[in-house]
């Protein structure tokens, strides 16, 4: 019996590589934050003289870190959940508890189909319109690359929900 974790599948194998990749610029998005706000914090005490938009900039990363990263913590079994009922099923009713965890990510893989669904027209008009974060004149950073990171985010975190019940049932 193959693991949660793997499949010979092919579809799966190129999804889990799409999620390991989005997880990897999630991080890289983290080192460059920490990186950004230790010059910021540099710039400000030596030379009292911030780096303009950085709170801008972290505001943005916030949201892209989590759905570029959300994925992978789904596949790898990290996502915050209570186990107690389920513990209790999986010795007791077996089938009931396998039912449940399906029903879980349906309901969860609709949820983020949500999200995504409610996203598109925000990135659509994001993109039209060059809308922006900031202040004209001192610094300003389009929303549109939010948005898309979002939408890639939230689809890999669907495909995900939809991925464990297929490995749960082959």
């Amino acid at each position: 019996m193959q693991s949660e974790t793997s499949s010979g599948f092919v579809p799966l194998r190129w999804l889990d590589r799409l999620t390991q990749m989005a997880n990897i610029c999630g991080s890289l998005l983290i080192v460059g934050l920490v990186a950004l706000i230790g010059a910021d914090v540099f710039c400000r005490n030596v030379f009292n003289a911030p780096i303009s938009g950085v709170p801008e900039m972290v505001t943005l990363s916030i949201v892209v870190i989590v759905f570029l990263q959300a994925p992978q913590a789904l596949k790898a079994g990290r996502m915050t959940r209570s186990n107690a009922l389920l513990g209790v099923l999986k010795s007791r009713a077996p089938r009931v508890a396998k039912m449940l965890q399906t029903l879980y990510d349906l309901l969860a893989a609709l949820v983020v189909g949500a999200i995504i669904y409610a996203t598109y027209p925000i990135f659509i008009r994001a993109w039209e319109r060059s809308e922006f974060i900031g202040a004209v004149g001192d610094f300003t950073a389009p929303v549109w690359p939010v948005k898309l990171m979002i939408l890639i985010g939230a689809s890999l975190l669907t495909l995900q929900f939809l991925a464990r019940i297929l490995r749960r049932y082959s």
